[in-house]
Protein backbone atom coordinates (compact mmCIF):
# COMPACT_ATOMS: atom_id res chain seq x y z
CA UNK A 1 0.00 0.00 0.00
CA UNK A 2 1.82 3.50 -1.22
CA UNK A 3 2.44 5.30 1.93
CA UNK A 4 1.87 2.62 4.69
CA UNK A 5 3.85 2.94 7.52
CA UNK A 6 6.13 -0.26 7.90
CA UNK A 7 5.09 -2.33 11.15
CA UNK A 8 6.47 -4.72 13.31
CA UNK A 9 4.81 -7.61 15.20
CA UNK A 10 5.43 -8.35 18.75
CA UNK A 11 6.77 -11.95 19.56
CA UNK A 12 4.00 -13.00 22.13
CA UNK A 13 1.17 -11.30 19.61
CA UNK A 14 2.37 -13.57 16.85
CA UNK A 15 1.82 -16.36 19.61
CA UNK A 16 -1.60 -15.24 19.82
CA UNK A 17 -2.46 -15.24 16.12
CA UNK A 18 -1.26 -18.56 15.88
CA UNK A 19 -2.74 -20.00 18.98
CA UNK A 20 -6.32 -18.32 17.44
CA UNK A 21 -5.45 -19.96 13.89
CA UNK A 22 -4.75 -23.39 15.80
CA UNK A 23 -8.28 -22.96 17.39
CA UNK A 24 -10.06 -22.49 13.90
CA UNK A 25 -8.74 -24.43 12.29
CA UNK A 26 -9.88 -27.27 14.43
CA UNK A 27 -13.45 -26.25 13.67
CA UNK A 28 -13.32 -25.20 10.32
CA UNK A 29 -10.31 -24.93 7.67
CA UNK A 30 -12.37 -22.26 6.29
CA UNK A 31 -12.60 -20.43 9.55
CA UNK A 32 -8.73 -21.11 10.12
CA UNK A 33 -8.18 -19.14 6.57
CA UNK A 34 -10.51 -16.37 6.73
CA UNK A 35 -8.69 -15.34 10.34
CA UNK A 36 -5.95 -15.07 8.43
CA UNK A 37 -7.04 -12.91 6.10
CA UNK A 38 -9.03 -11.05 8.51
CA UNK A 39 -5.41 -9.97 10.17
CA UNK A 40 -3.34 -9.59 7.13
CA UNK A 41 -6.25 -7.10 6.24
CA UNK A 42 -6.31 -5.53 9.88
CA UNK A 43 -2.49 -5.03 10.02
CA UNK A 44 -2.57 -3.81 6.14
CA UNK A 45 -5.39 -1.47 7.05
CA UNK A 46 -3.43 0.03 10.90
CA UNK A 47 -0.03 0.46 8.57
CA UNK A 48 -2.14 2.51 5.63
CA UNK A 49 -3.68 4.57 8.27
CA UNK A 50 -2.50 3.96 11.68
CA UNK A 51 -3.78 7.78 13.06
CA UNK A 52 -7.54 6.24 11.83
CA UNK A 53 -8.25 3.99 14.72
CA UNK A 54 -9.56 5.40 18.57
CA UNK A 55 -6.88 5.50 21.45
CA UNK A 56 -7.33 3.00 23.74
CA UNK A 57 -5.50 1.54 26.99
CA UNK A 58 -1.92 2.78 28.37
CA UNK A 59 -1.04 5.07 24.94
CA UNK A 60 -2.22 2.68 22.50
CA UNK A 61 -4.85 2.43 20.04
CA UNK A 62 -6.89 -0.54 19.01
CA UNK A 63 -8.18 -1.92 15.73
CA UNK A 64 -11.80 -4.03 15.92
CA UNK A 65 -11.71 -7.01 13.73
CA UNK A 66 -15.29 -7.57 12.63
CA UNK A 67 -15.82 -10.89 11.62
CA UNK A 68 -13.71 -12.08 14.63
CA UNK A 69 -14.07 -11.56 18.37
CA UNK A 70 -10.52 -9.95 18.10
CA UNK A 71 -8.64 -6.16 18.34
CA UNK A 72 -4.83 -5.38 17.39
CA UNK A 73 -3.32 -3.35 19.97
CA UNK A 74 -0.63 -1.17 18.71
CA UNK A 75 1.41 1.97 19.31
CA UNK A 76 1.61 4.35 16.51
CA UNK A 77 5.46 5.97 16.74
CA UNK A 78 6.55 8.20 14.20
CA UNK A 79 8.56 5.75 12.25
CA UNK A 80 6.81 2.48 12.59
CA UNK A 81 3.47 0.51 14.26
CA UNK A 82 3.94 -1.74 16.79
CA UNK A 83 1.33 -4.29 17.07
CA UNK A 84 1.83 -5.47 20.99
CA UNK A 85 -1.15 -7.84 20.58
CA UNK A 86 -3.94 -9.60 18.59
CA UNK A 87 -6.46 -9.62 21.93
CA UNK A 88 -9.15 -11.29 21.94
CA UNK A 89 -12.39 -9.06 23.20
CA UNK A 90 -13.50 -10.93 25.87
CA UNK A 91 -9.91 -11.48 27.67
CA UNK A 92 -8.74 -8.96 31.05
CA UNK A 93 -8.27 -5.63 28.92
CA UNK A 94 -4.84 -4.50 29.20
CA UNK A 95 -3.00 -7.87 30.28
CA UNK A 96 -0.43 -6.86 27.41
CA UNK A 97 0.87 -3.82 28.80
CA UNK A 98 3.99 -5.37 30.09
CA UNK A 99 4.94 -5.89 26.55
CA UNK A 100 5.06 -2.10 25.97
Amino acid sequence: MAGSKPYRVHAQAWLEIEAAIDWYEQRSSQAGVAFIAAIVDALEKISGAPERWPEYLHGTQRFVLRRFPFSAIYLNSHDVVDVVAIAHNKRKPGYWERRL
